[in-house]
């Protein structure tokens, strides 16, 4: 229950920015048919590229819920094949289960396989080693995953307030700036177009971080998960190894 109450928080947050955008909007603008295709039209160019921002942020917001999973970090099966096999020494039909069921499990301990089938003894300080460089690449990649959305959060922002720069300059370098200025209305208009991209860039960018940070948490657990996994599986190869000798 826990897991799935930041991102309920986060999607309802989002939800209320934009509604209370289009309520604003209208009010201030006092335009009953505003929606949001005038909003997006009314921030110019750079819309389109908070837009493809913004799909590329879900794309990636999906994409992280089907991955960050403890049954695919550790698949329960993977993890209790390869155990079998290396607790009775079979460690050649261990490394193929391991090149049949690639995940960050898998991976780790190929690489501890690796390092038993080719040294001559057997060095449990070299082993953890081997293991340990694996499974710091591992953890960098399940951290890294995460990573786009917090890129993205830092960017839409960014975009954003280009937008408003350049439009805030378009309002005061118009060759009619002497005649818009002595009419509040008007430059006050000019203006709350200018924000459009900046407000869109903020839409996008509160989600992302809010996604970023579960997602990391996420990934903090996998990370833990797979480290009970290989102590787990270098206590059963130390074991195995000095039983041998």
């Amino acid at each position: 229950m826990k897991k799935i109450i930041l991102p309920i928080i986060v999607l309802t947050s989002a939800l209320c920015a934009f509604t209370a955008l289009a309520q604003s909007d209208v009010s201030a603008a006092q335009d009953p048919g505003l929606t949001l295709v005038t909003f997006y039209n009314r921030g110019g160019t750079l819309m389109h590229v908070l837009l493809a921002i913004s799909v590329f942020c879900v794309a990636n917001i999906i994409y992280l819920f089907a991955i960050l999973r403890a049954s695919l970090t550790v698949p329960r099966v993977a993890f209790n094949d390869i155990m079998e096999k290396v607790k009775t020494d079979k460690l050649e039909e261990a490394a193929k289960v391991c090149s049949y069921k690639p995940c960050p499990f898998s991976h780790v301990a190929a690489a501890a396989i690796r390092y038993a089938l080719s040294a001559p003894v057997i060095d449990p300080i070299m082993l953890d080693a081997a293991m340990t460089g694996e499974g710091a690449r591992q953890a960098a990649k399940l951290h890294g995953r995460t990573q786009w959305l917090l890129d993205i959060a830092a960017i839409a922002p960014m975009v954003g307030l280009l937008g408003t720069v350049i439009g805030m300059f378009r309002a005061f370098s118009s060759a009619k700036i002497i005649e818009v200025a002595n009419r509040s209305d008007d430059l006050a208009a000019a203006v709350s177009y200018a924000l459009v991209t900046t407000i869109a860039g903020l839409i996008v960018a509160i989600p992302a971080m809010g996604f970023y940070a579960w997602f990391r948490r996420q990934a903090a657990r996998q990370v833990a998960n797979l480290e009970c996994a290989c102590a787990e599986l270098l206590s059963a190869m130390v074991s195995q190894f000095s039983r041998a000798n």
